[in-house]
């Protein structure tokens, strides 16, 4: 592997933090927002439609995670034969999964995956899925957190091998309101917004922002399920849609991505 650190500022090394491979990073999440700007400090990528994974690995123990901490490696077996061949050992990066749909990421068509659990069911599934990294959280046994995205970005697409269906997250660096008309039009679910200068951070920040174009369908509520983990109130509405004048109840439904009812089986991104 090259000497990463010497490619890297004098500020960017002292920021940096020697540390064990980690067992769990939790991952960062962008704040939701209607107010679109354009800014050259501010990075443009596209919103995609899947469900975001964390990929650990050390040596040769390879893990890929659900941010609920939930494996899918069972699920996802080719993504983990392609983690397995990179150059580097130990590593610690976020992505989204995604299965496409006429060239558009559809969260629908991944469920199918989604709801498979063994290595040799999903290795035979004619849903392709692929995996766009966007961030890397930990490298050769350093901690990346205090490095500026634009930085950690850098080094993502420096020291791995993308091969499908491993790819790069691209993205922008001007005319974010542009960008996110044009995802509209395509009907992409929309874009995300990130500062280019932000620090890695566990947990929800204002950092990142989402841009969703709005998509409607109307929905009949008929209940609710209890709250699990740290929620209060309750889980995941329970609802139906009128489909050419009969409304339709599949066996358990939420509101989510293209604000469709869905068949929940694991939880999906919320990025």
């Amino acid at each position: 592997m090259n000497d990463w650190r010497g490619e890297l500022s004098c500020h960017a090394r002292e920021a940096l933090e020697a540390s064990p491979h980690p067992e769990w990073c939790s991952p960062m999440l962008a704040t939701l927002t209607h107010e679109q700007f354009s800014d050259s400090d501010w990075l443009f990528e596209p919103k995609l439609d899947g469900e975001r994974l964390l990929a650990f690995r050390s040596g040769d123990k390879t893990r890929l995670m659900t941010r609920n901490r939930n494996s899918a490696a069972e699920t996802y077996p080719e993504l983990i034969e392609s983690l397995k061949r990179q150059s580097i050992s130990d590593f610690v990066v976020a992505g989204e999964v995604v299965a496409f749909d006429n060239g558009i990421s559809s969260f629908l068509r991944l469920q199918q995956r989604m709801k498979i659990s063994d290595c040799d069911k999903a290795c035979t599934s004619d849903v392709s899925v692929h995996l766009y990294l966007f961030d890397l959280i930990h490298v050769d046994r350093h901690r990346l957190d205090a490095l500026p995205l634009q930085t950690r970005k850098r080094l993502l697409r420096d020291l791995f091998d993308f091969e499908s269906p491993l790819h790069f997250t691209p993205h922008r660096n001007t005319e974010g309101e542009a960008f996110f008309k044009e995802a509209c039009k395509k009907g992409w679910e929309g874009i995300i917004t990130k500062c280019a200068a932000s620090r890695y951070r566990q947990s929800r920040s204002r950092d990142w922002f989402k841009f969703k174009c709005q998509q409607g369908q109307e929905l009949v509520i008929a209940g609710f399920t209890k709250p699990q983990g740290q929620r209060q109130g309750f889980g995941a509405l329970l609802v139906g849609y009128y489909d050419d004048g009969k409304l339709r109840h599949p066996r358990f439904l939420g509101l989510r991505r293209d604000k469709k009812p869905v068949e929940v089986t694991r939880e999906a991104s919320d990025d």
